[in-house]
């Protein structure tokens, strides 16, 4: 006998107006949020706009409403737009303004994650360094100085949307604005000073008026009307709820992906595991609100991206680096949101019924006041598929998957059976920069103690000494030494995040840490000579800290370096230490047309000499399709288009499968048609002889869908408008929909078979033991020479049945030009 367990809301509609939190024009109640009167179901995507252009703004945001999607969420980015106190840029690609007004323009609305701590992986949290010097600071904390800065700038972000009239209480798009970041993952470290600080930090953002709810991520304990929301991949499964129960369940993180950082294999999420754990969520949790971070991840300009962090930025996102849809992710999730969309009513106004199908499988139920009823028939087994009766029904539910009926009775959707196409995307060779006369270089000068200005009879920290205005800082000193050529050892310890170590100007090595252990040793023997030795030692920093409490207190730079002589094993130690901040090219700004006529350039050498600077002029690739920079054959630096630079670069560190990020985007925007200074800042050596600028495009589609699965929810909704007969939706017939890009079309079909075919659009394929000869034609007709097409999969499409007796799929593999 079923056990079956019956949880029972209020109905939702009934009590909604008396406990709803008045917001202007925005609300909300225990359910939803409520905007302009009615409750709404909202599916948002995270899209930072200094991690794109201002050009790219309107393309993203577009494919992102065609995706589905209700809002675009964004970080404020405090340390991009008050570089120095009082002294404001919102210029460019910081016109947040602009930005947002985009957003409105495209019809979706905005959440406005002000922070204005973020975390982000971006450099020192997004928190301006020069907080770091205001005295007695202390960050985060029921700290005045702290405090007073922050609601400055809060107030300040405020302001500027109100003087648009952004906020929806007065019309424009923002229905939600965040105060704060997952501040409870570190409260605790800070006591009584942390408690205080989140209820101050509430009561300040509830001051400023927006109109429109707050909300706090990741904090359980979010004071008065702020709303606690959950970040995280499961959160179906592990959050815990809103905090009172006048607050909606909302979603303001769910990671599609994750970032990357140097040394370690790209971390990757299925578009059915996202669409699981997002129908989780709305149907076990009553969420309302569900944000994808990344939506579109984009580019770690410039020096921006946190510690060991790479310039590419969640490009396995719905949107990639470059704004192309990741297939099937994109398409997938799109689905998915018509589906949910489907079940609105009843999710938003009905009572909640949970019901157990079996040891591993549930349904939840949602039945309306008017009749109608969504219900999601829940398979929490990995490993097997299970047959589960619901209303005198049998449903096959694949492993770890749910099934949406919008009508509790006909399948629209299953999170597991994805009938989108999966995409290739391929980076074009463009003109390989191989010729030597092309290039020219110039090579750092190896500081000595002499040549320095800043003294110190100590070590001093990395970050306190260069204000993050580099990565890098020289530590020189200068010893005597009586012997001749004797050998020692150098022993140097650091908090990273690399080292190279030169004596008496000849370099004698390199190391570098990593994420999970900045901290390293490095341990050489060097030759000395009699006399003076200069000992050079350029410590380099991969993005700042972005996280972890008392942010203020953290270090970087050498710890301790001893010279260590192997005849007579004395030590030295104690030495006066010499400064330079920064490189000399980043000083002059040679990456610029004008800082590049302050020094003698020379012919390339071929030499790979380390600390040296190459630049070339390069044409645009025609057309206008995304464009990167190849820099397989480079170690590690940073690279300038036209005096901008498109980030940190770092091939030479490989992860453990051998793989680096070798593509830089260039945003076209950087680019004129022809004669774009590219300059190279190698620290390692590298060869330029080799980089080229490719195009990205997508060249190959590929759609596989069998009789089981299930027609688009298009033609749910299509069927539904011609005849409200729920049973005639079950005729639907599934399809293979092919699309290539825009301005391009299927130029060829390589693979096409009807039948049994083998492999899967991720892995190779073949004919299986039954195939309809009639595949390849068949396909070809319907798709040759078009930009999308579509082929049921059915007997009578391909003139008959190749095998009667067996369940039959079709895969289908085009070209794109």
């Amino acid at each position: 006998m079923r056990r079956v367990l019956f949880l029972v809301a209020a109905v939702l509609a009934v009590i909604g107006s008396g406990s709803a939190v008045r917001g202007g024009d925005v609300t909300y109640d225990g359910r939803s949020l409520i905007i302009d009167g009615q409750r709404k179901i909202v599916f948002s995507g995270s899209i930072h706009y200094p991690r794109s252009t201002p050009e790219m703004w309107p393309s993203l945001i577009a494919k992102a409403k065609e995706g589905g999607l209700d809002a675009i969420e964004t970080y404020v980015f405090w340390n991009v737009h008050e570089p120095q106190p009082g002294h404001y840029d919102f210029s460019g690609g910081h016109d947040i303004v602009r930005f947002i007004k985009e957003v409105q323009a495209q019809g979706l609305y905005a959440c406005l994650r002000i922070g204005p701590f973020i975390q982000s992986e971006w450099s020192y949290g997004g928190l301006p360094f020069w907080l770091h010097d205001i005295p007695g600071i202390v960050f985060r904390s029921d700290n005045e100085p702290f405090k007073v800065y922050m609601q400055n700038f809060t107030a300040k972000v405020v302001s500027m949307m109100q003087s648009e009239n952004l906020y929806a209480s007065q019309g424009g798009p923002i229905i939600l604005s965040q105060i704060e970041n997952e501040y409870g993952t570190v409260q605790k470290a800070y006591g009584q000073e942390g408690l205080a600080y989140v209820q101050w930090a509430a009561q300040m953002a509830e001051g400023l008026q927006t109109g429109v709810p707050w909300v706090m991520c990741k904090q359980n304990n979010a004071p008065g009307h702020v709303i606690n929301s959950c970040n995280g991949m499961k959160c179906g499964q592990t959050f815990v709820g809103p905090n009172s129960p006048n607050k909606p369940s909302i979603w303001t993180e769910n990671w599609t992906t994750h970032y990357q950082v140097y040394g370690e294999d790209a971390p990757l999420r299925s578009a059915e595991d996202i669409a699981f754990h997002v129908t989780l969520f709305i149907a076990a949790k009553k969420g309302s609100f569900v944000n994808y971070y990344m939506y579109h991840g984009g580019t770690n300009f410039g020096r921006t991206a946190s510690a060991f962090v790479t310039t590419s930025y969640y490009d396995q996102a719905p949107l990639d680096e470059y704004g192309l849809t990741t297939q099937p992710k994109w398409g997938h999730l799109k689905e998915l949101h018509a589906a949910i969309k489907l079940c609105s009513t009843p999710l938003l106004s009905g009572v909640q019924v949970n019901l157990y199908l079996g040891p591993q499988q549930q349904a939840y139920i949602f039945n309306a006041v008017s009749g109608e009823c969504a219900a999601f028939l829940i398979n929490n087994d990995s490993s097997n598929a299970a047959s589960v009766p619901f209303r005198n029904a049998s449903y096959d539910l694949p492993p770890m998957s749910i099934s949406i009926l919008p009508d509790c009775k006909n399948v629209s959707f299953n999170t597991a059976k994805v009938s989108t196409q999966y995409t290739t995307r391929t980076m074009g060779r463009g003109e390989v920069l191989d010729a030597a006369d092309v290039w020219q270089e110039f090579t750092e000068a190896i500081p000595n103690f002499d040549s320095t200005s800043t003294r110190s009879e100590t070590l001093l920290e990395q970050m306190n000494t260069t204000k993050d205005s580099s990565d890098y800082l020289w530590y020189t000193f200068r010893f005597q030494h009586e012997s001749s050529d004797t050998q020692a050892i150098l022993d140097v310890s650091s908090l990273g995040h690399a080292l190279h170590a030169f004596v008496n100007g000849q370099s004698v090595g390199s190391v570098q840490g990593s994420r999970k252990n900045p901290r390293f040793k490095f341990e050489t023997s060097v030759s000395l000579s009699k006399g003076i030795n200069n000992v050079s030692l350029l410590s380099v920093m991969v993005g700042m800290p972005d996280s972890g409490a008392f942010l203020e207190n953290r270090a970087a730079g050498l710890r301790t370096v001893m010279i260590r002589d192997k005849q007579d094993n004395n030590d030295f130690t104690n030495y006066s230490w010499g400064y330079q901040i920064g490189l000399q090219g980043e000083t002059l700004q040679i990456y610029t047309e004008q800082g590049s006529s302050q020094v003698q350039w020379k012919k390339f050498s071929n030499a790979g000499n380390p600390l040296t600077w190459y630049k070339t002029q390069v044409d645009a690739p025609p057309g206008d399709v995304p464009v990167a920079l190849n820099l397989a054959s480079m170690g590690k630096g940073e690279a300038w288009v036209n005096g901008q630079s498109i980030g940190r670069y770092w091939p030479s560190y490989r992860t453990p499968n051998g793989s680096a990020q070798t593509w830089y985007h260039v945003p076209r925007s950087f680019l004129k048609p022809a004669g774009n200074l590219l300059v190279l800042q190698e620290e390692e050596g590298g060869n330029p002889l080799q980089v080229s600028l490719d195009t990205v495009t997508i060249s190959q589609v590929c759609g596989h869908v069998t009789a089981s699965h299930l027609a688009p929810v298009s033609s749910w909704i299509e069927h539904n408008q011609r005849d409200k007969s729920p049973a005639k939706v079950s005729g639907r017939r599934p399809k293979v929909l092919l699309a290539c890009p825009s301005k391009s079309k299927i130029s060829r079909i390589s693979f096409a078979s009807y039948g049994t075919p083998l492999g899967n659009c991720r892995n190779s394929m073949a004919v299986g033991t039954c195939h309809s000869q009639n595949s390849k034609a068949v396909v070809e007709e319907a798709c040759l020479g078009k930009m999308k097409c579509s082929i049921p999969v059915s007997v009578r499409q391909f003139g008959g049945d190749p095998c009667p007796a067996k369940a039959k799929s079709l895969m289908v593999v085009a070209e794109c030009r």
